[in-house]
């Protein structure tokens, strides 16, 4: 083979073909997640793979440019491949739904495109599944949207995880009241999301920043865990718009607790976004054997206005590639109940059609195979491609 054809046969950095048990195993969890966001009464849309440049733009507050993959078209407009579908959901909900009152509920399925030379282990290419909530301010959307997720994950096979849930409000009082410039508020953010506290600290004391204050400011990094460091935030709650942070926090704990989804919650008020559209409530998920989260979400109250609809939101995604990585670890992988393998010793090809028939009429995908003399793998075939039960005629 010359070097053309080697070259030709695999596929460039960043992707990847998904083939047999693994590819049918996502087919199941992305059927299995999607069953659960549907029985909340969720339906469905479906969005460009690519968009204008500026549906997700800096003042957006989505994917930095350096990481898009751009292109232009023929009348030379700057396009991008997705690399986030809320400011797309956005850009939907307002073209189409403008002069909508009434809450609107979203999911959507399909893959993203994040152009990043930092890969880590990471695909530039994923499969993405999740919801939105569009046109609902209170703690009850923000409440069902953690639950929705955390009987999503369950729904999908996953057993041990954790939804860590933040408040941006919370951190952005803090520095609002401390008197920070928008420019050095991302900067701490930078090193209080990666719980840098001596940079944070370098930081606030060449800003002049009093102690007090600055005690406050720092004191975000410890502020993970249970339900009882809520209370402790409380201490640091300098100012009104921290206050009602919290409170909201302990409101939507209310509700997820009539939901019995409660232990599957903690909280981390460190948690601060890189997409600078989260306004309120955010949170992540993680589970053993994932040193990344597997889902993220928030609120994001102001985005809508970008397209000229203003309207409170909120929503979630998975990362499905993350989530069948994860399943597959733990051992736990969920396998469809309805994947036969018929397998024909006889030569009466009538009765194996007729047989073969039946079960898929019954709603069994069938694959009807004659067994050849001296073959004995057939089980270790069927194990290969997620086939749930093996027949024979």
């Amino acid at each position: 083979m010359d070097y053309i054809g080697r070259r030709l046969v695999h596929t460039p950095e960043g992707v990847r073909d998904i083939y047999g048990a693994e590819y049918a195993c996502k087919q199941n969890i992305e059927k299995l997640f999607n069953d659960k966001l549907h029985s909340f009464g969720y339906q469905d849309i479906q969005t460009p793979t690519f968009e204008f440049f500026d549906v997700f733009s800096r003042e957006v507050g989505t994917t930095p440019s350096k990481d898009l993959y751009k292109f232009f078209d023929k009348e030379g407009n700057t396009l991008v491949l997705r690399p986030d579908f809320t400011p797309s959901i956005a850009r939907c909900a307002a073209k189409y739904f403008m002069d909508e009152t009434i809450p609107l509920r979203f999911c959507y399925s399909g893959n993203n495109f994040i152009n990043t030379g930092d890969l880590q282990g990471k695909l530039k290419e994923t499969t993405q599944m999740g919801a939105e909530l569009i046109g609902d301010a209170s703690p009850e959307a923000d409440a069902e949207m953690i639950a929705m997720l955390v009987e999503a994950l369950l729904n999908s096979g996953l057993k041990e995880f954790q939804v860590s849930i933040g408040q941006i409000e919370f951190f952005k009082g803090l520095c609002g009241h401390t008197g920070l410039s928008e420019d050095t508020e991302l900067e701490l953010r930078e090193f209080i999301s990666n719980r840098n506290d001596f940079g944070a600290q370098e930081l606030l004391i060449s800003k002049g920043v009093p102690k007090k204050s600055m005690e406050a400011l720092l004191s975000v990094s410890s502020l993970f865990g249970g339900y009882d460091i809520l209370d402790r935030a409380l201490q640091y709650a300098d100012n009104e718009r921290s206050l009602k942070a919290i409170e909201r926090l302990k409101q939507i704990y209310e509700l997820l607790k009539l939901y019995n989804v409660d232990k599957y919650i903690s909280f981390d008020l460190a948690m601060v976004s890189k997409y600078n559209y989260y306004t309120g409530v955010i949170f992540k998920a993680y589970t053993y054997q994932m040193g990344n989260e597997i889902a993220k979400g928030g609120r994001y109250d102001r985005l809508l206005e970008h397209f000229g609809k203003s309207a409170p939101a909120t929503g979630f995604v998975v990362i499905i590639d993350d989530l069948v990585t994860t399943l597959t670890r733990q051992k736990i992988c969920p396998k469809p109940d309805n994947k036969n393998l018929l397998l024909v010793y006889s030569d009466d090809t009538a009765e194996a059609l007729c047989e073969a028939k039946k079960y898929r009429d019954d709603g069994f995908n069938t694959v009807l195979m004659k067994m050849e003399k001296g073959k004995d793998d057939y089980v270790e075939f069927a194990d290969r491609n997620n086939f749930s039960r093996i027949l024979f005629i």
